[in-house]
């Protein structure tokens, strides 16, 4: 089975040489990293996660590409695990895809179905299979023609959405996540924008505690502050599980390569959405 693009056309260039030259854009973007990557001939390199943001690429794909350029140039990864929110609440709490392919103008990406099962197999409490919850969600999606832009076929992907964002259910995915990759070449990405709809001054000093957090690679300090005060992050459960993994994984630093909002490129500042790119190392 193959799922189709959803948000082709919409949130990205529906059409495969204007996307090429949509993400090449993206890196050349005043507030990209001003360059396109060369991708490394390495396997594995010192990167274990990414947190990248999701809107439509003329908002968020500037700050997208300052992670996708450190990635392509570290490593190439077997596989990719992409974690992220639920925005229209189909389908089970946390769901994976049975789906064999994706499908994007760039072309189809297999999924790891040996790691599905296996996630599966030790967390069936947790993660269910079911495609409906991945039918139209896009915070999945538009991580991916970045990655097949650098590797073509060279990688797989799991893509698992999440609805259940609760710190014990992030904590276990996490977990279960840690268990299954050893051994095993994966990157991890959590999708997520930061605070929506809000001020730039108030976004600004919102993000800034969001990111604080994250630095401190303690999934804990996030799940606090989330329960604790009502951010608008959109994705908290998957940074989450990303931290628990990655640092269970071995994971020793989180970078901030960049914050921007929405308003940087609209140029209005009245109510804006924040973004950041960071990246999770050994």
């Amino acid at each position: 089975m193959i799922r189709e693009p959803a948000v082709a056309g919409t949130f990205y260039s529906g059409d495969r040489e204007s996307l090429k030259g949509q993400i090449e854009e993206c890196f050349l973007h005043s507030l990209g990293p001003g360059k396109i990557p060369n991708p490394s001939s390495k396997r594995e390199g010192k990167i274990l996660g990414l947190i990248s943001p999701h809107a439509g690429y003329v908002y968020s794909g500037p700050v997208a590409a300052w992670g996708f350029y450190e990635v392509i140039q570290d490593e190439i990864p077997d596989t990719v695990v992409i974690l992220g929110p639920n925005h229209r609440g189909f389908g089970a709490p946390i769901a994976l895809t049975s789906e064999e392919e994706w499908k994007t103008p760039l072309g189809k990406v297999s999924i790891d179905t040996s790691l599905a099962n296996d996630l599966l197999k030790i967390a069936s409490s947790v993660v269910q299979e079911d495609n409906q919850a991945h039918r139209r969600e896009h915070s999945l999606e538009v991580q991916i023609p970045f990655l097949q832009y650098a590797y073509g076929k060279a990688f797989k992907i799991l893509p698992i959405c999440m609805s259940d964002q609760s710190g014990e259910s992030s904590r276990e995915l996490g977990e279960a996540l840690a268990k299954i990759v050893k051994e095993r070449n994966i990157l991890i990405i959590a999708s997520t924008d930061l605070t929506h709809y809000q001020p730039q001054r108030t976004v600004e000093r919102e993000d800034k505690t969001i990111i604080e957090a994250i630095l401190s690679l303690d999934y804990r300090n996030l799940g606090k502050l989330t329960s604790k005060y009502y951010f608008s992050m959109c994705g908290p459960g998957p940074v989450m599980s990303m931290l628990v993994a990655t640092s269970l994984m071995g994971a020793k630093k989180v970078r901030l390569l960049k914050h921007a909002t929405s308003g940087d490129i609209t140029g209005d500042y009245s109510a804006v959405v924040g973004y950041a790119s960071m990246v999770v190392e050994k």
